[in-house]
């Protein structure tokens, strides 16, 4: 068997998105599982929407919810992106390890808002209306820049796996 084929599932590395399959999922999908530390050191997450610009992470939350009183204090976060509820057939993924920068000026405002209204499934009847909606004096919108990814293609470990299995049953009992 070459080291191509798999011999077992313990070592999934092999197995990342490439960089289109990557840039694919991160437009596709616009759900997103936000990750940081509470003081005591605890790990939190929370379900966002989020756009993807630039090779950044957006989103938006008030100042008054636990994740930005925790990304004031430290700005390193994680960012958790699946395939589930896209049109990807198979299962793919990406973590983006990073820090979070927090923006309030009116320029980050002024594109970031209906960007998002537009991207993102927003319970408005019209983006206008949700632009409107966000456009708050305690909003904060949260630029995520990766620092690491760790990426997971469900199509490329099942493709790999079946050249195994089929090469496998080519081969002459020994």
């Amino acid at each position: 068997m070459s080291d191509s084929h798999v011999k077992n599932y313990d070592d999934v590395t092999m197995y990342g998105l490439t960089n289109d399959r990557e840039e694919a999922l991160l437009r596709k999908q616009n759900e997103l599982t936000f990750i940081w530390t509470n003081k005591a050191g605890h790990g939190m997450g929370v379900t966002m929407s989020y756009i993807w610009r630039n090779g950044r992470i957006w989103c938006t939350a008030t100042a008054q919810r636990a994740r930005m009183k925790a990304l004031a204090r430290d700005n390193r976060c994680s960012v958790v992106i699946s395939s589930a509820g896209t049109d990807i057939d198979v299962s793919q993924s990406i973590t983006f390890k990073g820090h979070a920068i927090l923006h309030t000026d009116q320029e980050t405002k002024d594109w970031f808002y209906p960007d998002f209204a537009r991207h993102t499934n927003n319970p408005a009847p019209t983006p206008d209306l949700f632009v409107q909606f966000l456009d708050t004096p305690e909003r904060i919108i949260i630029e995520v820049v990766p620092e690491k990814t760790i990426s997971f293609d469900g199509g490329s470990m099942r493709d790999k796996t079946s050249d195994a299995i089929n090469s496998e049953a080519l081969q002459p009992e020994q």
